[in-house]
């Protein structure tokens, strides 16, 4: 005589999500007991259009909740890096959390830009959470250079 056993179909897609977002990424998951379970926040890595014309090249990179001064752009040898930080606020005993999917932390994105620039003439905005680069087009090489990046 075999013996009967509950099945739980939405436990097996619980476990499935939960073993998904620890492969893929950051998320916060309930487990059988309903305690909310927080996993490690995953690396996050900001969008970016790039785009050109006959006298530049504007890189557009999307940077929400980033503070102008937690990024930093630099152009040398013709590589555009650009580094930052995106913080997590502190947690408040009054606030609780039911789901984090956004990734938090450092981030770095380097480009190699396909024809020379004019280093000394980089400008970079940042406004509304985007930063925009503009690299003007040159045939000789300057010195590598931090480019400031300005709210405006």
């Amino acid at each position: 005589m075999s013996a009967l056993t509950h099945w739980e179909p939405f436990k097996e897609i619980e476990d499935l999500q939960t073993r998904f977002a620890r492969f893929f990424g950051p998320a916060a998951t309930r487990p059988a007991n309903g305690a909310l379970e927080f996993m490690p926040l995953a690396q996050w890595v900001p969008s970016v259009d790039i785009s050109e014309d006959n006298q530049e090249w504007l890189v557009k990179a999307d940077l929400p909740d980033v503070r102008k001064e937690d990024v930093k752009v630099t152009v040398e040898n013709g590589v555009l890096t650009i580094a930052g930080d995106r913080k997590f606020e502190k947690a408040k005993k009054e606030k609780r959390y039911h789901r984090i999917e956004r990734a938090y932390g450092s981030f770095f994105r380097s480009f190699r830009l396909p024809t020379l620039v004019q280093e000394s003439k980089v400008s970079s905005e940042f406004r509304d959470g985007v930063l925009k680069i503009h690299l003007p087009k040159s045939q000789d090489q300057d010195k590598p250079r931090t480019v400031e990046v300005r709210v405006g």
